[in-house]
């Protein structure tokens, strides 16, 4: 009995510890399905015209773009993109981006290979999940 109690407080400690995110996973396209308001209000999206799509190096720097699905599989896309650094403060990770107009963070809250959920500075949680091309030609989604 007293080795189960023992064991007990490192089981808990070990249950505790906070996953490690897979930066790698940001990469790719992303659909908005809802934001969260700091009051808890949620606004969903059922159609989105244009999704984020992110691309991020070893070095955690990259950059996101918005890019419109076509029909027929492909995205339309300019040359506008904003530039991004991943950066791991404490057990949180920022983005912090850079346009040519303005610079802003966002934490990252949640990351896997369905999930994206980012907080801005204005306490708003906007909800992504992972985009694949709309391909109609052949009656399916391509992924």
């Amino acid at each position: 009995m007293k080795n189960i109690l023992k064991i007990i407080p490192v089981l808990l400690l070990f249950c505790a510890c906070h996953q490690e995110l897979d930066l790698a996973q940001i990469n790719g396209y992303w659909e908005i399905e809802k934001v969260i308001q700091p009051d808890g209000k949620e606004v969903d999206f059922k159609i989105n015209m244009n999704y984020d799509y992110f691309e991020i190096g070893k070095d955690n720097k990259g950059f996101r773009k918005k890019v419109t699905p076509q029909l027929d599989g492909t995205f339309l896309t300019d040359d506008t993109k904003e530039d991004l650094q991943l950066i791991k403060e404490g057990d949180k990770v920022l983005i912090n981006y850079t346009s040519p107009y303005s610079k802003w963070t966002e934490e990252l809250i949640a990351l896997s290979d369905s999930e994206l959920v980012v907080r801005n500075a204005e306490k708003k949680e906007y909800h992504y999940k992972r985009a694949n091309p709309i391909n109609i030609t052949n009656g399916e989604t391509e992924k």
